[in-house]
């Protein structure tokens, strides 16, 4: 099976998600439509520095971009990577 889809970014990506933390974050980007990183903090209980790294991670897979907005940060999903990643998952079915 040949996909166009680039195998290091599905590496990546499903790296990313494997995590109930990040998984989390993203799901509630996804309810929200974006969200701030201090809600994230909160959202996951999480200290700054460990939240920031789960960020990181997610921001490095490229399925979640973060846009600086004055001293907060805005996460939002990045949605073309995301549908590259439900067809690849949904061409091994």
């Amino acid at each position: 099976m040949e996909s166009k889809t680039d195998n290091k970014f599905i590496e990546k990506a499903t790296n990313a998600l494997s995590d109930r933390c990040r998984l989390g974050i993203v799901q509630e980007i996804a309810k929200r439509g974006s969200l701030l990183l201090a809600e994230a903090q909160e959202m996951t209980e999480l200290s700054q520095p460990c939240v920031s790294h789960h960020v990181k991670v997610l921001t490095d897979s490229d399925l979640v971009i973060a846009e600086k907005e004055g001293r907060s940060v805005r996460l939002i999903l990045n949605k073309s990577r995301m549908k590259e990643l439900s067809q690849f998952l949904i061409e091994l079915i």
